[in-house]
């Protein structure tokens, strides 16, 4: 029996709907236990203040929960007050799709215990309230599960990071010593082109 051209169309975009649709963050499990360094409120600079962060496996979770976990990312998310008016750091809930974290804080391969690191936060951080998120992914790099150090409504535990603004001293520096070396070699030049003149005479 011959199948209708427009059924099989209507079958192939059902097909591709229901596969194409990526991994939700609502479909995750916390799973993870996350805590971060910062006190809540507490201001840190970018590129001088550290951040050390510790994650591991939730053991009210039945042992097996974590059997596919590979790497676990651990990343800077922006709180709802940063999201304001932002559409780049929206928050959907298809995983592909979200903007919530955009800043990699490390990966490593998975350990269900005894996870920490510590690292100075990244200069081109922008300024705004963060908190902290790890995802667990599988060996086909899906999330599979997560943890965070605030709470579901993202109202507790977050800190701010404030941007740098301005000149860096090391640039302050630098360009003192270009111009200084730039009056050196033209008061040479001169020198140079004068006795070259009088040699001459």
């Amino acid at each position: 029996m011959e199948v209708p051209t427009g059924f099989l169309v209507v079958s192939l975009l059902l097909c591709f709907a229901t596969t194409g649709y990526g991994v939700t963050f609502t479909s995750l499990q916390r799973t993870l236990v996350v805590t971060a360094s910062p006190a809540e409120g507490q201001v840190l600079k970018a590129g001088d203040a550290n951040i050390t962060v510790t994650w591991a496996f939730n053991r009210t979770f039945p042992s097996g929960t974590d059997a596919d976990y590979r790497t676990v990312k651990v990343k800077l998310c922006y709180a709802p007050i940063s999201q304001k008016d932002r559409s780049w750091r929206k928050t959907v809930d298809e995983m592909k799709k979200d903007k919530t974290c955009q800043h990699k804080i490390v990966a490593r391969p998975y350990s269900a215990s005894n996870n920490t690191f510590t690292s100075t936060i990244l200069r081109d951080i922008p300024s705004g309230t963060y908190f902290v998120r790890a995802y667990a992914f599988n060996g086909n790099d899906e999330e599979v599960g997560f943890g965070q150090n605030t709470n579901g409504k993202l109202e507790t535990n977050l800190f701010v990071i404030q941007a740098i603004t301005g000149r860096h001293a090391s640039l302050d520096i630098a360009s003192i010593c270009f111009s200084a070396f730039s009056v050196v070699a033209l008061a040479g030049f001169f020198y140079m082109e004068k006795s070259k003149g009088k040699s001459q005479k």
